[in-house]
């Protein structure tokens, strides 16, 4: 079933599935707003923000970024329906890729500790813990 994934850009008409999407997977917290993440994306690497559909409906997504140094991964969801048949897998190689053709030599990104079935993910594909703690700092409240 994974061969009819459609990975591409997402498009403005996403917006409403895409916020359904991450509610439902849990990944939006009271302080990060989903609409404004989706609109402040648009204005900087538009291209490395990706869906995936099936028969024109948004199953999976994936916001990618780079910024010299680093890539990041943020927004990685897969509809409850659809995991354990690849699509988590496939957005990210479709991320990776692109992440790689810029030249980007390191991925990051952030899990929340509460959320072990994303770190076994993860782990799968290659990622280890670093040895780091991550630091944050809100310049604009949502």
């Amino acid at each position: 079933m994974t061969a009819a994934l459609r990975i591409r850009p997402y498009r403005e008409a996403d917006e409403r599935a895409v916020v359904v999407l991450w509610r439902d997977s849990g990944l939006v917290v009271p302080w990060n707003d989903p609409v404004e993440d989706i609109a402040r994306k648009l204005h900087v690497q538009r291209d490395l923000f990706l869906v995936g559909s099936l028969d024109g409906r948004v199953v999976a997504t994936v916001m990618a970024g780079y910024e010299g140094h680093r890539g990041w991964i943020n927004y990685l969801a897969v509809t409850h329906d659809c995991r354990r048949q690849g699509f988590g897998l496939r957005m990210m190689d479709a991320a990776e890729r692109r992440l790689r053709a810029m030249g980007c030599p390191k991925i990051n990104l952030q899990i929340r500790r509460s959320n072990a079935q994303a770190m076994d993910f993860y782990r799968s594909i290659g990622f280890v813990e670093d040895e780091v703690i991550s630091m944050g700092k809100r310049l604009v409240e949502d």
